[in-house]
């Protein structure tokens, strides 16, 4: 007799806020993990209230809380693999990494999330440093944007050898593997990916798509990351996956809203058939 539970999908948690819109964020998390074969829980660090024209408000989880809801997943479920988002501040990122410190046997992902599309830097010094000495050892797989890199490593990236110089440095402070993403490149035709693990380097070259319906790019390629990871796929095959999976997603871009839309999770759906026209590959 066949055993139901080998069919269950992996179980991947999602440490992050909430996108009132639901482009990004936990909602985003969700829709990705699912998207690639996972099973999603979630710890929510914040609410936010946003749409696709910019954040008016922001009501953070106390850290406390966000442990609790961590444990209860922990607690009740196999997980397979994490991912972290939004961490607002220092006492949050101790309390998340302290909670993971217990759990290094799980694939995790992090998301820095501390610097803007413009640049802005999101999070303050001692957030940063938390970040830096806490969390980030505890990383298998960091994906900063160029921006996100710089402050964690002193490095401008403005060309794929600062990238690979960038992920070099940011596998020195600590991470498993480093993921420099290039969508905030200024080339404006092709944006390359440079992956570090430690022992070589991997580069994904794409091509820049016009399209301004890219909120939640991050949320989505590293929990769809994680999702491959919780699927027992090796790194540079999950990373393959994934961003093959938001390269689609880029593509088929939603106008919603009146500012940067949202990615198509279920880009392939068709929605109006209601059946699948073109899946994703996976092995």
């Amino acid at each position: 007799m066949t055993n139901p539970k080998a069919k269950l999908p992996p179980v991947v948690l999602a440490v992050a806020g909430s996108d009132s819109s639901g482009g990004a964020g936990i909602q985003a998390d969700l829709r990705a993990i699912s998207a690639n074969g996972g099973y999603g829980a979630t710890a929510i660090t914040a609410l936010t209230a946003q749409n696709t024209t910019g954040v008016t408000g922001v009501v953070a989880a106390p850290a406390a809380f966000v442990v609790e809801q961590m444990m209860a997943v922990f607690d009740d479920l196999s997980v397979s693999a994490i991912k972290t988002g939004m961490l607002g501040d220092s006492e949050l990122i101790e309390a998340v990494s302290h909670c993971l410190r217990e759990r290094t046997e799980i694939p995790t992902v992090i998301d820095p999330v501390m610097v803007a599309t413009s640049g802005a830097v999101l999070l303050a010094d001692s957030a940063i440093t938390a970040l830096k000495c806490q969390l980030l050892p505890l990383a298998t797989l960091l994906t900063p944007n160029r921006h996100e890199a710089r402050v964690l490593t002193g490095i401008t990236v403005d060309s794929v050898q600062d990238a690979e110089r960038a992920a070099k440095a940011l596998v020195e402070l600590g991470v498993g593997a480093a993921l420099v993403k290039g969508g905030h490149g200024e080339d404006p035709n092709w944006a390359v990916d440079v992956l570090w693990d430690g022992r070589e380097l991997t580069h994904w070259r794409y091509s820049r798509l016009q399209t301004k319906h890219t909120h939640g790019t991050g949320c989505t390629l590293s929990s769809a990351i994680a999702a491959q990871l919780g699927r027992g796929r090796p790194l540079v095959q999950a990373v393959s996956q994934a961003r093959a999976y938001l390269q689609g997603a880029i593509a088929n871009g939603l106008d919603l809203g009146k500012g940067h839309g949202p990615t198509d999770h279920f880009w392939w759906l068709d929605r109006e058939q209601n059946f699948v026209a073109k899946m994703p590959q996976s092995s």
